[in-house]
């Protein structure tokens, strides 16, 4: 259903914004996103995900639906981070299409018709924004740079910004997203959705200097992402094929210290000795143990997958044709 087809009372749009700590940027954000909201022509709401503040973050949220009906929120206890907030985010909203959008007033709230237009113009599950004039300190954007450099080349989809807090999102990329919204792989959202079979673009979008407090972000988020980022594809893109990457090394390791062994025996036949070769010996052994080793993992793995598929659990369908077979589907009478 597009935006022109939704019905009176019906979200068709969420927008999703985790804050923590943000009370001094909510009331100018909440105003520029009603007027933007007021003008787009559909039911439309904002979520807020309070991630355990300790300043008055949730209060001036309670200030800011009092006077703007569209705005709901939950809090946190404690603070689980950005992914945990915006997972909460997802469950809650109830549009057709979701965007996320972070509170510090460095997104632009004006950006979100963009992101509509380009979602359905270009026919895409997941639009990102892509901040091309960005005003951060070098801190920031030098990682960032070789972060989506290599998270590109990993993920097999060039976008400059994997990590921009604009993003629009069809509610079933969203729900799909739910079981890898832990630590920080929210960043890898746009690479999963692509491995996921939807298709992914990205749009230029305004970004502003910071007004309020300083970037909870830094530089040590590059090493942890690059390792986050061996964790998300093995994760998704191996999950159900383990024994084809643990397989492929065991295959290299015992391999390599065959070859090895192979030598060693060659020496002691020809000469009856191994020629002070023990340290080369050692390496061939511990090459066929760790080889057998990622056997064993990678067929632990498979037997895992299997497990998996039998009680049910199976690939997201995104179309159907003919009538709905499902089993707790309405019968005729």
């Amino acid at each position: 259903m597009t935006a022109t087809d939704s019905q009176a009372g019906e979200i068709y749009l969420t927008v999703v914004i985790p804050v923590h700590n943000e009370e001094e940027s909510l009331p100018l954000l909440c105003e520029k996103l009603d007027a933007t909201l007021k003008g787009l022509g559909f039911a439309s709401e904002v979520v807020f995900v309070d991630d355990g503040s300790t300043d008055r973050t949730f209060d001036v949220i309670g200030e800011m639906a009092s006077c703007f009906d569209r705005i709901r929120a939950v809090r946190f206890r404690r603070n689980y981070r950005k992914a945990a907030a915006l997972a909460a985010g997802f469950k809650e909203a109830r549009g057709e299409v979701i965007i996320t959008m972070d509170g510090d007033l460095q997104d632009d709230p004006e950006e979100i018709p963009n992101l509509l237009a380009a979602l359905r113009a270009e026919d895409r599950d997941l639009v990102c924004g892509w901040k091309k004039k960005r005003h951060d300190p070098l801190s920031k954007t030098v990682p960032s740079r070789v972060f989506n450099l290599v998270t590109s080349a990993v993920a097999g989809i060039r976008l400059h910004d994997f990590n921009c807090g604009l993003k629009a999102y069809r509610r079933e990329v969203a729900q799909d997203a739910l079981p890898y919204l832990y630590g920080e792989l929210y960043r890898y959202l746009p690479a999963i959705a692509h491995w996921a079979g939807y298709s992914v673009g990205e749009l230029p979008v305004k970004h502003h200097p910071r007004r309020f407090g300083r970037s909870k972000f830094g530089a040590g988020r590059l090493l942890n992402g690059l390792l986050d980022l061996l964790t998300i594809t093995f994760v998704v893109r191996f999950m159900t094929t383990p024994m084809h990457i643990f397989g492929s090394l065991g295959l290299l390791s015992t391999l390599s210290g065959s070859l090895i062994g192979g030598y060693i025996s060659y020496l002691w036949l020809e000469t009856g000795t191994i020629q002070n070769r023990h340290p080369l010996l050692i390496l061939g052994v511990l090459l066929i143990i760790v080889g057998i080793q990622f056997f064993s993992t990678g067929l632990l793995g498979d037997m895992l997958a299997s497990v998996s598929q039998r009680s049910g659990q199976t690939p997201p369908i995104s179309d159907r044709v003919g009538p709905d077979l499902r089993l707790d589907s309405p019968t005729s009478g």
